[in-house]
């Protein structure tokens, strides 16, 4: 794949997936949608996860992943999606809590965040139903499980 995934580690938690492991997850997910686009994946603790959390989101402490698309003011001569960041402390949390591999978690995560930059949405339940179909599709192919087994109503 011809895509641009740089990788920024800003904490030092234990558990972070090998930056290899994050750049695959994220073409897994922009493969056949946006070939040839850059995007960055940064690992963040609780602190800068809760102050960009507050500061874009308006929301208190920090989430597990946040994504931030970029609107160029001109046509760039690359596409660039835009960031995503996954909080560290956050993930392992709820891997721990959810009984999930970190690693699936955490590819999860990446898919996840990675969708949001190419514009899939969850806030309607029609769109929420077509991007966590493509959630499952995507983590299969990378010999993940379905992350949303253990809810209710998946």
């Amino acid at each position: 794949m011809n895509s641009g995934v740089e990788v920024q580690r800003a904490c030092a938690a234990p558990g972070i997936p090998a930056a290899a492991k994050l750049v695959e997850w994220a073409e897994a997910a922009l493969d056949g949608r946006s070939e040839g686009a850059h995007m960055t994946v940064r690992v963040v603790d609780e602190t800068e996860g809760a102050a960009l959390n507050a500061r874009y989101r308006g929301r208190t402490g920090a989430t597990n992943v946040l994504a931030f698309g970029f609107d160029a003011p001109e046509a760039p001569s690359v596409r660039i999606l835009g960031d995503i960041v996954v909080c560290a402390p956050v993930a392992a949390r709820e891997a721990h809590e959810h009984a999930k591999r970190p690693d699936a978690h955490w590819a999860h995560l990446v898919v996840h965040g990675t969708l949001h930059l190419l514009g899939y949405d969850h806030d309607e339940l029609d769109a929420a139903g077509e991007m966590e179909a493509l959630e499952r599709e995507i983590l299969a192919r990378l010999g993940y499980p379905d992350p949303y087994a253990d809810e209710v109503g998946s």
